[in-house]
């Protein structure tokens, strides 16, 4: 056996509150990696819910890597939230037509650019994530965090808003780890190596790494 079927929608037996979020995202532009799981005390059905003001005129999207674990009430903002911050008013005028039409000519709303979370990102509960932000591998998410800039790879991060913690491992081993890539072994050789990248063996895993 070489691990559950990444294409099942459930892959815990009789529990559908936990899913390979991959197998049930409808909207295209939600782009989600293998082996990512999305866990909600009520219904799966609530992470494309909470990704909010992702509007198709927009083009941003939600990428995320593989074997991601996101939490219940993990909510992601998108772009189409934003409002001029530059001008006397934010007000979106030009929405309500009726003579303000005129009102954003020669403007364009902030665009941020995608929202990008990386491989092995563990997100935890009610966290909030604003538009554009980019989330390293291997980091870890505080629960009730509200991230409005970046996380480096393997960064620990929590509060609102965002602070750094911690990083997981010292620098010359995270980039070790990030010359790795285990997320993108084949999933046998993941398989194989199970107990390995569940361990903090960081030498050994580069020797299994160089095994072709």
């Amino acid at each position: 056996m070489n691990g559950p079927d990444k294409h099942i929608k459930f892959p815990l037996k009789d529990y559908h509150r936990l899913c390979f979020l991959k197998n049930i995202i409808t909207n295209p532009n939600i782009i989600v990696g293998d082996y990512t799981y999305y866990d909600d005390f009520e219904n799966v059905e609530n992470f494309e819910k909470n990704v909010k003001y992702l509007f198709d005129f927009i083009g941003d999207k939600l990428i995320i890597g593989k074997f991601c674990m996101i939490a219940s009430d993990v909510t992601f903002i998108m772009n189409g939230a934003n409002h001029l911050t530059d001008a006397i008013s934010t007000y979106p005028f030009a929405i309500f037509g009726n003579g303000w039409e005129g009102a954003m000519e020669g403007k364009t709303y902030p665009n941020k650019g995608n929202t990008v979370v990386g491989n092995d990102v563990w997100i935890g509960y009610g966290v909030t994530v604003m538009p554009g932000v980019k989330i390293g591998d291997g980091a870890i998410i505080a629960s009730q965090s509200v991230l409005t800039k970046d996380v480096a790879p393997y960064s620990v991060v929590g509060g609102n808003p965002v602070q750094f913690i911690k990083k997981r491992f010292p620098n010359e081993q995270i980039d070790k780890l990030l010359q790795i890539r285990w997320w993108d072994w084949d999933i046998e050789k993941i398989t194989q190596n199970v107990s390995h990248i569940s361990n903090n063996d960081i030498e050994l895993l580069q020797k299994v790494a160089e095994i072709k």
